[in-house]
């Protein structure tokens, strides 16, 4: 065996024990009863529980938005940290990722505090703002990384051939980093659907999210149901993930 296998074996030792085991214990939960026997009740049971398509459907809405609200935010920022015409200095790219290097659920309840003091209802506003400040740099980064590599001669012969500078924006620089806008879809929509401590720092539990479905059934000691319901968040993230590989290989190909 080579040093260089050697090195890898605390990382493969790192993988099995800290992703792989426990998405297998998942799984095993997933379809055993109560009793520990094969079964796809706990499955089955979701499509018929009210309170969890209710809360998924909640979710659902909550991510579109601030998905939505981070692309909105964090293209033209993206776009200002990768042009040297506005920005000169690294530190302002470290000031828009420094939020990732603090505790998100710091950060959560600090904003929640925030909000107490300034007497500001906690509700969905309050939700949305606490969602894109923690989440907003992970749109931002990917968006920056494909805009700085981004060879800038597209755009400028296309305004060389006649196009304005906003048509060849669009035309030109928006196609071409949509690889780096959906990387920051998946890193900002997922993590939404699943979270659990934003919503309940930030509304007080009047909104609930599937994060908190989950971690209230694994508290009632409902492990079966509560790994059936994060089971079927795997396969979601899955899908997703698959797709967004095929998109990024047919847009290569084309390219």
């Amino acid at each position: 065996m080579s040093k260089r296998s050697n090195w890898s074996i605390p990382y493969v030792i790192f993988l099995v024990c800290f992703v792989v085991l426990p998405l297998v214990l998942v799984m095993v939960y997933a379809f055993q009863d109560s009793q520990g026997r094969f079964t796809l009740g706990n499955l089955a049971k979701f499509f018929t529980d009210k309170d969890a398509l209710s809360t998924f459907a909640v979710s659902i809405e909550v991510a579109l938005e601030n998905t939505a609200l981070c692309i909105l935010l964090g293209y033209p920022a993206a776009w200002i940290l990768a042009n040297k015409q506005y920005n000169r200095s690294a530190v302002t790219i470290v000031l828009f990722i420094m939020p990732m290097w603090i505790n998100a659920l710091m950060r959560t309840l600090a904003t929640a505090q925030l909000f107490t003091m300034l007497g500001v209802t906690l509700g969905k506003g309050t939700l949305l703002f606490g969602m894109v400040y923690d989440y907003l740099p992970f749109m931002i980064y990917p968006i920056y990384n494909v805009l700085a590599k981004m060879d800038k001669s597209y755009a400028e012969a296309a305004v060389d051939l006649g196009a304005t500078p906003w048509k060849a924006f669009w035309k030109v620089t928006v196609p071409l980093s949509m690889p780096g806008v959906t990387s920051g879809i998946l890193m900002v929509f997922m993590p939404t659907v699943s979270t659990f401590a934003i919503s309940e720092f930030l509304t007080n539990n009047k909104i609930k999210l599937f994060g908190t479905i989950i971690q209230e059934n694994i508290n009632s000691s409902m492990w079966n149901y509560g790994a059936a319901l994060a089971f079927i968040m795997l396969i979601i993230i899955g899908i997703t993930t698959l797709f967004d590989r095929e998109k990024e290989q047919t847009e290569g190909g084309l390219i």
